[in-house]
């Protein structure tokens, strides 16, 4: 079987339940689960925090990050700030009221909220009667989960009925099984040392409430009619109970045993088995016996595990006995009723074809069930967690419409940009708010920010230092060229090794818009020199580029060079040919309502239309003005949310939009903002249409909570920008071209206000 994959950029689950090797159901589920995830979706990181219920806590796997203690309500908020900063995409909760401290369990509360990513529940316990404490639990879990899943079809009912959860929130997913054949039960039954023994199973782990004593109770009458009958009673006693009772409980079995005649009948193996032991076990049995007291149960393991083994089975009809056994794929007989139970076993091992056809019944129901199945099913509910949350804006955060408030700048900061700045250049990447000197340097950044420094310098910003920013940043474009091929590298690590020996197109015309920026803006005689003798070196192979971004990137830095060099006519050749390009390209695919240069949207997207009406403006060729504005019109309207607020919507980088195709709503990052900022900008200017004013300003509120999750991009204790919105949440990353785009989109706008008084 092939490995699956999601459709979302959420990569980290955290399980939060008990896990093995501490001995309980809970704690077999959330591991069986977080495997069958992590199995199925490889590219998925499954952590989990189990709850320890001893001091001492338990030997756990690698996979456990976190350990909570059930009864210090602390550890409860301190996992929530572990979930919180480990960039954690969506928790997955087991409740069961006994694993968590405070009443009714209520310590998981202060977790849950405290928690920023989508919460799915599942419940292991739905009570039709709960306690006013039990009640309240539950519902606050409900309230804050934005997915419920229920195992049973009873539990979907109560959730509804009797805590008010809506329907539409409820998922029903059958508890996971494993994968095992449907053997013959003579197969395992030597490992037992029960060669022609008919075998009867019960496991778990032991309570007073499992009624094994109806079952030993019923052996007289059993063996009677089949001698050859041996009772496996398989389950270490509850830790619970071995603590405050010791083992009462399996010394009164061993003691009715024998007193009823039937001790040489019954085995007990007093361990908790592995899941491979226990399919043996599971194996051995002619018929699996739960004979359980307590009604109110809406869920069990052992039914499940035995029932997907393809078992015949006798149970009491607890709720979830009732469900699962139904249309002839077991047997259900009253509670406390040794002879009902009798009975039934005698009657199955009389009638082997009826004892078979049950086993088959019960087999074919239990294929939906295996892990594998309830791995995808589980996904699926993570999926529309993700989407619900995304969809949902709280009232308080509701944005009103960009027509009616001022748009009004945060201060500037610029610490970010000194903190990940160098003597070498700009780093790449940040881990949150801390340099990442593992993934190095890019031209890509130190061009974005050589054009911020340039615009710092022009605003007579930055405290004097932007000279000393710019400086170091065309030192580093520079020091990129590779002058046998007059080629721009891109990627160097930390310690100064190129990484290549070109880079790509698009970078490479991303570095002549910033050289063309220094050369048209600055004022600062070593920049112009430097910028002016690395632009005419690596201009001309742009030529032979086929990127249409590449070829937008170079005129936006050809139109900046000829602000001041305008007699220059090679550049205005080069410039022409590249212009005449890109509106051939869009004439070649533009049509049915498709007014775009490619035949989909990916990143960066503004910047054609952008090149298209600087072009158009120089060259005073209409069509490519009218092509310049009808994109982006274009454009406009498909980033732009079909709300009141109308908010910026940029294309997701996690699949883009394939003409004709479904669009990627996510991952949002902040360079698109900034580009549909700077050519709205430039349309306004060309135009004087106060639509593309606001359109501009739709774009940069982005930044500031304007969009999908009405959460803030822009950082203004740093003044560093999140890398970007996932479905659920904002990357917490600040990285440098996130930070980089917010700078130069409020440099841009801080320009075209000096400029045109009119953006306020």
């Amino acid at each position: 079987m092939g490995y699956r994959t999601t459709n979302t950029a959420t990569t980290r689950i955290g399980f939060i339940g008990n896990y093995l090797p501490r001995q309980c159901g809970i704690a077999t589920f959330t591991t069986d689960l977080c495997e069958a995830i992590a199995s199925e979706y490889p590219e998925t990181t499954c952590i989990a925090l189990p709850v320890n219920d001893i001091e001492a806590g338990y030997n756990y796997p690698a996979r456990v990050r976190f350990e909570l203690t059930e009864t210090d309500i602390e550890s409860y908020r301190r996992a929530s700030d572990f979930l919180n900063i480990n960039n954690v995409g969506l928790v997955c909760l087991q409740h069961e009221y006994g694993i968590f401290g405070g009443p009714a369990g209520s310590h998981i509360l202060t977790l849950l909220r405290e928690l920023s990513m989508p919460i799915v529940t599942t419940l292991h316990t739905i009570l039709e009667t709960p306690t006013p404490d039990q009640r309240r639990v539950l519902e606050e879990i409900a309230g804050l989960s934005d997915r419920v899943v229920v195992m049973s079809q009873r539990g979907k009912v109560f959730l509804e009925e009797v805590y008010g959860v809506l329907p539409e929130k409820i998922d029903f997913i059958p508890h996971g099984i494993p994968d095992v054949p449907f053997v013959d039960p003579s197969f395992h039954k030597d490992l037992f040392g029960a060669e022609g023994k008919l075998v009867l199973l019960s496991f778990g782990l032991l309570s007073a409430s499992k009624g094994i004593e109806d079952v030993i109770a019923a052996l007289p009458n059993i063996v009677a009619q089949h001698p050859n009958v041996m009772y496996l009673v398989l389950g270490a006693t509850h830790p619970h109970v071995i603590r405050h009772e010791g083992e009462t409980y399996r010394l009164s079995l061993q003691r009715l045993a024998r007193d009823k005649g039937v001790e040489s009948h019954v085995i007990f193996y007093n361990r908790f088995v592995s899941l491979e032991e226990l399919n043996e076990f599971i194996g051995a049995a002619d018929i699996y016996i739960t004979p359980y007291h307590n009604v109110a149960q809406i869920t069990s393991g052992t039914l499940a595990y035995t029932l997907g083994a393809g078992k015949a089975v006798i149970s009491t009809p607890y709720w979830y006995a009732e469900e699962m056994l139904a249309d002839d794929r077991g047997v259900l007989i009253p509670f406390h009723n040794p002879e009902a139970l009798a009975e039934q076993v005698i009657d199955l091992l009389d009638n082997e074809t009826k004892r078979h056809a049950m086993r088959k019944q019960a087999y074919l129901f239990g294929r939906a069930m295996i892990w594998s199945q309830v791995a995808s099913r589980y996904m699926e509910s993570f999926e529309r967690a993700r989407a619900e949350r995304r969809s949902f804006v709280p009232s308080r955060l509701a944005v009103k419409p960009l027509d009616k408030r001022p748009l009004e700048l945060p201060p500037l900061k610029l610490d970010h940009l000194y903190n990940m700045t160098d003597s070498t250049g700009i780093l790449q990447h940040a881990r949150y708010t801390i340099p990442n000197y593992h993934e190095g340097y890019s031209i890509d950044d130190n061009a974005r920010a050589l054009i911020v420094s340039i615009h710092l310098a022009e605003l007579e910003l930055a405290d004097g230092q932007s000279l000393a920013l710019a400086t170091c940043y065309l030192a580093f474009i520079a020091y990129a060229l590779n002058r046998e091929t007059n080629r721009f590298r891109n990627f160097m690590d930390y310690q100064h090794r190129w990484l290549e020996e070109s880079g790509s197109e698009d970078s490479h015309g991303r570095t002549l818009w910033s050289l063309g920026t220094v050369i048209g803006r600055s004022n600062t005689p070593a920049l112009t020199n430097m910028a002016s003798g690395l632009f005419e070196q690596a201009l001309p192979i742009v030529r032979t580029f086929t990127s249409p971004r590449a070829w937008a990137f170079t005129l936006i830095g050809i139109h900046e060079y000829l602000r001041r060099f305008e007699g220059d006519s090679l550049m205005r050749h080069i410039r022409d040919e590249l212009a005449e390009r890109l509106l051939a390209l869009y004439q070649d695919n533009a049509a049915d309502g498709w007014h775009w240069y490619e035949d989909r949207l990916t990143y960066c997207n503004a910047v054609l239309p952008r090149a298209m009406l600087i072009s158009g403006q120089k060259m005073l060729n209409s069509a490519m003005t009218v092509v310049g504005l009808e994109s982006l019109g274009w454009l406009a309207d498909v980033q732009r949310a079909e709300t009141e607020a109308g908010y910026f919507i940029p294309i997701g980088s996690h699949g883009f939009y394939q003409r004709n195709g479904e669009r990627a709503r996510f991952d949002q990052q902040p360079v698109e903002a900034q580009g549909m900022v700077a050519t709205c900008l430039e349309a306004y200017r060309i135009t004087g249409d106060q639509c593309w004013n606001k359109e501009a300003r739709r774009a940069f509120e982005w930044f500031l909570g304007g969009n999908d999750l009405k959460l803030p991009v822009y950082d203004p204790s740093t003044g560093g920008c999140r890398d970007g919105l996932h479905p659920d949440r904002v990357n917490e990353n600040q990285g440098a071209e996130s930070t980089l785009a917010f700078l130069q989109a409020w440099l841009e706008l801080r320009l075209a206000e000096n400029s045109l008084q009119s953006i306020g």
